[in-house]
């Protein structure tokens, strides 16, 4: 197989499943070329009224593509997996995003010899602005990984990563659009404790992280340096770091994304 396959199924329709398919539609795929399968109707519904897309059963989605990719929550690994392995044909390509779940699990349940990719994408794919780790599993190839990568192409960013790091990737980029969230979210809340309207300390706050990260991408630096680049001897923004650091804010991150990589690891145990 090659990185050009044409069909795809996409199994599992909640927020990943869906921002893959919009994105895959927004990029070089087309409406007959993507099949869907969910076990909720209304969200089947709602992904077919939405995007075109057929929802179909799983022995259907199976028979009409050659990428099968997962995008069901880890705790419904094992039932889907039961479905799919009578169902398989040999050289189809299974491409997971299920979080925390190993390529090993995974082609222990499928026919002999299934080449398996995992992948950690994450939420801003919605805009095609994803960042994905994706890693070969024992029977996928270059070829397979190709063809896993011009997947995720269509929504964002794609590296290369051996899966022993797939779980640090899962705290780091997986989760991470929620720290960045959780910081913009603080941060409007302390525009409007100074006086400034909801709406202005909004704009305010999300073109200035907008900006921030496009600096940080396009001029190569060190976060450090444009840190100090803001940060004026005896100025304001010196004293807004110290109580940062006094609060802790730095470890609470470091110790947050553990939290995040342990989870992982542990939802991987969990469905071994």
């Amino acid at each position: 197989m090659t990185s050009t396959v044409d069909s795809l199924a996409v199994f599992g329709g909640g927020k990943i499943g869906e921002a893959l398919v919009s994105g895959l539609l927004r990029g070089a795929r087309t409406v007959g070329t993507i099949v869907v399968c969910e076990r909720h109707p209304e969200r089947a519904a709602h992904l077919s009224e939405t995007y075109g897309v057929r929802a179909l059963s799983t022995v259907d989605a199976v028979a009409a593509s050659e990428i099968l990719l997962i995008a069901v929550k880890p705790q419904d690994i094992a039932d889907l997996l039961d479905e799919l392995a009578p169902n398989v044909r040999p050289g189809q390509l299974v491409v997971s995003v299920a979080a925390g779940i190993p390529t090993a699990r995974i082609e222990r349940s499928l026919p002999a010899g299934t080449p398996v990719v995992r992948v950690m994408p994450n939420t801003p794919a919605l805009v095609d602005q994803a960042m994905s780790a994706i890693s070969a599993g024992t029977h996928a190839g270059p070829e397979h990984l190709a063809a896993a990568e011009s997947v995720l192409a269509s929504v964002g960013k794609v590296v290369r990563v051996p899966e022993s790091q797939q779980d640090a990737v899962t705290a780091l980029s997986g989760s991470g659009p929620a720290y960045f969230f959780f910081l913009v979210e603080a941060m409007i809340d302390a525009g409007i404790l100074l006086g400034l309207p909801r709406a202005l300390a909004a704009e305010l706050i999300v073109q200035t992280a907008l900006g921030a990260a496009t600096m940080l991408r396009d001029t190569g630096e060190h976060p450090v340096q444009l840190r100090e680049a803001v940060t004026s001897p005896g100025g304001t923004t010196i004293m807004a770091v110290r109580e940062l650091e006094r609060h802790g804010v730095r470890a609470a991150l470091i110790a947050a994304i553990e939290a995040a990589r342990d989870r992982s690891v542990e939802l991987g145990r969990e469905q071994a």
